[in-house]
């Protein structure tokens, strides 16, 4: 079951999403509208959505305020969201540009909606285990790897290389502007092996498609009437370590001569638009390489581990710096503060053996034995030099009275740590039964 909230006043509209929404077949899912300032402030902090729907177009709400405030609490408003808008009056550069800070997973006009909505919310209720990493210790998960298998539709280019490129920036391994360039970076070579690898689009046959008023998408449609062609899929794998990430883009073409590619991209004018995807994921990347059949991309990146902004209410706590080495607090000793974790990495010891570590995905450090007075339960030591912010249970009570919707948040942190910890117990009995 999903929460999904749409932010918009237009009935029509509503009218259509839920219409989308509900080729979805899942009754479980709840879907709750919200209309004006207020309210929708009030859904953000309160209502612990998965998904939000956001007309960034609407004139009845101030859209503005909206946006700030996620990105003011970035850390707590960390749900996927579906930016929807009128292209007539806005320009998808300029709010994919307001909206990088967010978890924005897909952005796109009102027109697109019957092709592309429920798409992109059924890939995000597929893989939310990668967008929403920041919610659940990741304690044992600090790697990620897995992949994605894409059919010939650009329209979900979009959901699937925000969600690689928001996982990054929630770990803190990348900054907002890395993020947006990492997502088009993939885009172009994800695109690349739809039109050219699976389809056989040439550069001249599309620009001769569109000057007649034709569009990619129709072209792609058209080539995909073939099953020969709309069998095909691309392949996105991803593997994320704790300094650098990998990914391969993989096509069902048949590729094309690597060597003479890499002799026509050594003279081209860097300013033509045929080959501009391929030269920008050059620039962003570590390294871009291709197999030898030229129909895999690799493209690995460095990360830049980024230090968090401090949450709204614990902005005037000053942040406390450890070196690599240092302990933070000893397992057996009293618990008198509960930190969040601005930068860094901490390795986790208990009767003396590694169980694990801390980055700032993880959101807070000591919060169980701090919240029941318990004494703490394992010693905690800076594996770099790291960024913590100190509260005491006075400022911490303090802030949760001014902002009460932290409390709720932590709850369901603390849920959903406890959540994972009964399923590793039950699977360890299980194996244990096993040898029984």
């Amino acid at each position: 079951m999903s929460v999904i909230g749409v932010i918009n006043s237009d009935k029509a509209l509503n009218e259509l999403i839920l219409k989308q929404l509900s080729g979805d077949g899942s009754s479980a899912d709840t879907i709750t509208i919200h209309d004006d300032t207020s309210d929708i402030l009030e859904f953000l902090n309160y209502d612990i959505s998965e998904i939000v729907i956001i007309n960034l177009s609407d004139k009845n709400f101030d859209v503005e305020t909206v946006i700030n405030q996620i990105i003011a609490d970035n850390w707590l408003h960390n749900f996927g969201i579906i930016g929807i808008y009128d292209k007539k009056s806005e320009s998808e550069k300029k709010l994919s540009e307001k909206l990088k800070k967010t978890n924005l997973l897909n952005l796109f006009d009102f027109s697109k909606i019957p092709a592309t909505l429920l798409k992109t919310v059924q890939i995000i209720k597929s893989n939310s285990q990668v967008i929403f990493q920041r919610e659940i210790s990741t304690t044992l998960v600090e790697k990620l790897s897995g992949s994605f298998e894409l059919d010939n539709d650009l329209l979900s280019v979009p959901s699937y290389t925000n969600l690689l490129s928001i996982a990054l920036f929630n770990k803190g391994y990348i900054d907002a502007e890395m993020k947006l360039n990492l997502n088009i970076a993939l885009s172009e070579l994800l695109v690349n092996a739809v039109e050219h690898g699976n389809c056989k689009i040439t550069y001249a046959e599309k620009q001769a498609f569109i000057e007649r008023g034709g569009t990619i998408h129709d072209l792609i449609e058209e080539r995909c009437r073939d099953p020969e062609v709309s069998r095909k899929r691309v392949i996105l794998e991803y593997d994320i370590q704790h300094d650098h990430s990998v990914f391969k883009v993989r096509d069902d073409g048949d590729g094309f001569n690597v060597q003479k590619y890499h002799e026509w991209l050594q003279k081209k004018d860097r300013f033509s638009l045929h080959g501009r995807g391929i030269l920008m994921a050059r620039s962003l990347s570590k390294r871009l390489t291709y197999n030898g059949k030229g129909n895999e991309a690799t493209l690995s990146i460095e990360h830049r581990d980024v230090p968090f902004a401090s949450p709204l209410g614990f902005s005037d706590e000053p942040p406390v710096i450890f070196q690599k080495g240092d302990i933070v607090f000893t397992e057996g000793e009293e618990s008198t503060h509960i930190y969040y974790v601005l930068h860094g990495r901490f390795s986790v010891f208990h009767r003396h053996k590694n169980i694990g570590f801390i980055t700032p995905s993880d959101v807070f450090l000591g919060e169980m034995s701090f919240l029941l007075n318990n004494k703490r339960s394992a010693t905690v030591r800076a594996e770099k030099e790291s960024k913590l912010i100190k509260i005491s249970k006075k400022a911490f009570i303090s802030v949760i009275k001014k902002y009460p919707h932290y409390g709720v948040f932590l709850s369901r942190l603390i849920a959903k740590k406890l959540a994972r910890t009964n399923t590793q117990t039950a699977r360890m009995m299980i194996k244990l039964s096993e040898y029984a």
